[in-house]
């Protein structure tokens, strides 16, 4: 009798547990991305990118893409068919920190990748995370720089890192110019117009109108708040300029574009290449100096980079002849202590 009270007191005890198990909740998408230190964000069934996987890579202090990149994956993922992930700076305690420059986890995310889309400045990873990004461009894969991704990696001049010549300011010159140079196709150079004065209205370059990039945008109709930065011209040979940088006189769109010597000649603004690092594998590549939080408010900026994604995922034949590029929600700015589950919908 002892026994089987015992017995039964066990079985009961089990059938509570596993009960707890059997009803117990899915974890959410917030929970499940406060896990994992990234965003995650599902393409919708009916998108052309539907099977593609974006990974958006925020990590400056400067022009807010842990703001912008998230409103840019939720645009590719909602109207599009895109997967996205996007991936941070994050600080110890797991929260958002576009100060930390060595730390932006889930990188591995990079071996099954099909595009690359990154927005980042003077970071030092540590060599396992930085291997992800170097296998993924080493492969050949497609890569959309934005803004301060020309001078993405850096590295201390005693470094011993295996990646150190991708750091921006590489003078070798088998690797001149790091990641920025040798994949986006420029490195950091200069400010040619100064921030905050000036803000840039984007031209069609001479014989750019018709570039499926350019599809569904009028000439003159993307303004960003950020000032043009400075390249070298002509750009590398193989690098197609689809947009100029006219410097306006001020902050809003209306101010003037009179700025002097600024404007002859304008900078390029917006290209695209192919690029091979290992031979034999290349990919294409859109790069654009533009691409701040505030920029990609440009409902045309976000339909260029729409239209980039699918041009550099091989979807160029199915370009929208005007890319839906409505904002989801409202951008959410970044505060000091938000996690990447903070950002989820």
């Amino acid at each position: 009798m002892i026994f089987r009270r015992r017995v039964l007191i066990l079985l009961l005890s089990c059938g509570v547990f596993v009960g707890s198990v059997l009803t117990a909740r899915p974890l959410s998408a917030a929970e499940a991305t406060a896990e994992r230190q990234w965003l995650d964000l599902t393409g919708g069934a009916d998108g052309a990118g539907k099977g593609k996987h974006v990974v958006l890579v925020a990590g400056s202090n400067e022009y807010g893409p842990e703001t912008g990149l998230p409103m840019l994956g939720r645009v590719l993922s909602t109207h599009h068919g895109f997967d996205c992930t996007v991936h941070f700076t994050v600080d110890a305690q797991g929260a958002i920190d576009p100060n930390v420059i060595n730390n932006i986890p889930g990188l591995e995310a990079l071996d099954r990748a099909d595009l690359l889309i990154i927005c980042a400045r003077f970071r030092t990873l540590p060599d396992e995370q930085m291997k992800h990004v170097v296998d993924y461009v080493e492969s050949g894969r497609p890569v959309i720089g934005l803004r301060t991704a020309t001078h993405c990696f850096a590295y201390p001049g005693d470094s011993k890192s295996p990646y150190f010549k991708y750091r921006w300011d590489n003078r070798d010159p088998s690797f001149e110019g790091g990641f920025g140079r040798q994949v986006l196709g420029e490195t950091w150079i200069a400010h040619h117009a100064p921030n905050g004065r000036t803000s840039t209205r984007a031209l069609f370059a001479p014989g750019a109108a018709g570039d499926p990039l350019l599809r569904g945008i009028h000439d003159g109709e993307i303004w960003g708040t950020t000032g043009a930065y400075g390249v070298r011209l002509p750009l590398l040979a193989n690098c197609t300029t689809l947009l100029l940088g006219q410097v306006i006189d001020g902050p809003k769109p209306t101010d003037s574009p009179d700025f002097g010597k600024l404007n002859d000649p304008m900078m390029p603004v917006a290209w695209k290449r192919t690029y091979e690092i290992t031979p034999g594998k290349s990919g294409r590549v859109l790069t654009t100096t533009m691409g701040s939080a505030e920029d990609l408010q440009s409902e045309t900026l976000r339909r260029l980079l729409v239209n980039a994604s699918y041009w550099a995922t091989g979807l160029e034949t199915r370009i929208p002849e005007k890319a839906d590029v409505t904002l989801v929600d409202p951008p959410k700015p970044w505060k000091k202590g938000m996690k990447p589950a903070d950002m989820q919908l």
